[in-house]
This record gives structure tokens, C-alpha cells and sequence, in this order.
């Protein structure tokens, strides 16, 4: 159902409210450049930091500018099973395509714990789901023989698997239903993963070079993978800058280079990078062709 490149969109903000005439132009940037779906309101959009209404208000308009042109995945996860029970029913009634519903963190639910959280979700909202799996930052491991168990529940279609593991796709591709969804979470073995069956990326990088991104996977999607390895060789030096410091802080200093938004993160994301990190990361963009 989903495929290729797929920004995990940044929330811009201006003194401290999300800046809805530059989201509007991110989003129109990432169109014209060929972004094959959105991520609004994920973690690079700082969803643990946005206030309900800030949330809802930034998938519904992204929804409202999208206006069908490419599918929208909306962020819509939660440590409470109620609370992301709530924002996927608020992403169906606002026209999204599907919801992406990262596994609960801080709980530290075990495997039946996180059946019955997606279970639940699936089963109160009939919308498509896409699980979230980043252990890194939620401290769970939504394992392979759980995601196969999942696989089986109609409205849910897919996993962002962010474990930079690409081994597991051949797993996923065992243990789940026949046309299940498999996208990276991880910008830097995205080719690998999609290689061993993935479909695409809900990526970072794309954010900051969504021309080449979009050209890459579609290399992909072509099964030309040695253009897509010349592409992503000069996207390498991007993915890894993007995390010098706390996500999305490197990402927006990346578009403030462009002249796209203000650098502003919510806190305890500090804005503040050291001279060594936006050096790299320029670097890394004029590496990456990134111009505008």
C-alpha cells in the first residue's frame, strides 16, 4: 500500500506555536519533489512535545493541503492505549490514509502486553495501521513472532521497522501475512532493507534532500539498485549529520540553512548545536546536493 520515500515531517515552530505557513510550504516542497506519502506528527515531529490540539490541528492540515495528491500516515501513537486509540480515530474522521502507532514507551509492556495495546487500537477504529517499532527509544522490542501475530488483524497493514536490523525483513516476510508492509525506520540501511523486501523508508533524511531521497527509491522501486547505491553514497555523510545531536534539533538547523523555517525546537530538545555540528552538517548537505 506504501511505498518508497516518506518523510517523517518536522513541526516548525515560531515563538513557541507551531508555524502553520511554513508546515504548508515543507509539505508543498515535499510534494513537488516527488515524497511518495507524509509521516505527519511522528517522533521528528516532536509528537511527545505537541499538545492534543497542536497534534490534531497539524494532521488536519496537513490532510487539508495534501488534498489527496499522496497518501498521508498520521502520527498517531501513544503510551496510553486510550490516548492512541483516540488520535487514530481522529486521524480517520479527518480524511488520513492510514495511522502510524509507534509501540508504547516507558511502560515496558512485554509481547502479550503489546498485542493487546495494537490489538485494541485495531480494533476500535477501522482504519489501516502501521506499527512503530524503535527500541532505541521506547525501550521495547516488538519482536518478529509478535508482529506475525499482528499481521493477521485486517487493519493492520504494515510496520516502520527502526531497528536498523535488515535481517529481520527476511523474518517479517516469513512471519507475516502475504502483502504486509515492511518499511525502514533508518535512513542508513534503507537500500539493504528494501532489498530484502521492504517497500520503503519513512525517513529523516528526506526532510533536508527530498529530491535525491525520492530518486533513490525510486531506483529502488526499479529495481536498480547500483544507481541507488551511487545515489545513497552521497545521502551517507546526511543520514548520520541529521543525528549529531538530539532529533530533529540537526534536522531544522538543516532547514534554517535553506531559509525554509526557524531552528526553534520544543524543549528539553535543545535548539543550541556545537560549532563542530553544524559545520557537518553543512558539509554534509552540500554533499547531498542540497541547495534548496
Amino acid at each position: 500500500m506504501f511505498k518508497g520515500s516518506i518523510p517523517a515531517l518536522v513541526t516548525p515552530f515560531r515563538g513557541g506555536k507551531v508555524d502553520e505557513s511554513a508546515y504548508s510550504q515543507l509539505i508543498e516542497r515535499q510534494i513537488a519533489a516527488g515524497s511518495h506519502a507524509l509521516v505527519p506528527c511522528g517522533t521528528t515531529g516532536e509528537s511527545a512535545t505537541l499538545s492534543h490540539d497542536e497534534h490534531r490541528r497539524s494532521v488536519e492540515l496537513c490532510v487539508e493541503i495534501v488534498a489527496g495528491r499522496v497518501p498521508v500516515i498520521a502520527g498517531a501513537g501513544s503510551n496510553s492505549t486510550l490516548e492512541a486509540i483516540g488520535l487514530v480515530d481522529h486521524a480517520k474522521k479527518i480524511g488520513a490514509d492510514a495511522a502510524l502507532t509507534v509501540c508504547p514507551y516507558y511502560n515496558r509492556p512485554g509481547q502479550q502486553g503489546l498485542i493487546n495495546h495494537f490489538l485494541a487500537i485495531a480494533d476500535a477504529v477501522e482504519m489501516p495501521l502501521v506499527l512503530y517499532n524503535v527500541p532505541s527509544r521506547t525501550v521495547v522490542d516488538l519482536e518478529p513472532e509478535t508482529l506475525g501475530v499482528l499481521s493477521k488483524h485486517p487493519n493492520i497493514i504494515g510496520i516502520k521497522d527502526a531497528t536498523g536490523d535488515v535481517g529481520r525483513v527476511a523474518w517479517h516476510r516469513q512471519l507475516c501475512e502475504k502483502n504486509f508492509c515492511l518499511l525502514s525506520g533508518d535512513d542508513t540501511t534503507s537500500i539493504g532493507f528494501s532489498a530484502m523486501g521492504g517497500a520503503g523508508c519513512i525517513s529523516v533524511t528526506a526532510n533536508v534532500a527530498p529530491i535525491p531521497m525520492a530518486a533513490m527509491h525510486n531506483a529502488v522501486l526499479d529495481g536498480n539498485f547500483a544507481e541507488a547505491a551511487r545515489i545513497n553514497q552521497t545521502l551517507q555523510r546526511l543520514h548520520r549529520a541529521l543525528f549529531l545531536e538530539s532529533s530533529p534539533a540537526p534536522t531544522k538547523f538543516a532547514l534554517a540553512e535553506l531559509g525554509l523555517i526557524d531552528p526553534e525546537v520544543r524543549s528539553p530538545i535543545l535548539e543550541m548545536m556545537s560549532d563542530a555540528a553544524k559545520q557537518e552538517i553543512r558539509t554534509a548537505m552540500e554533499e547531498a546536493g542540497v541547495t534548496s
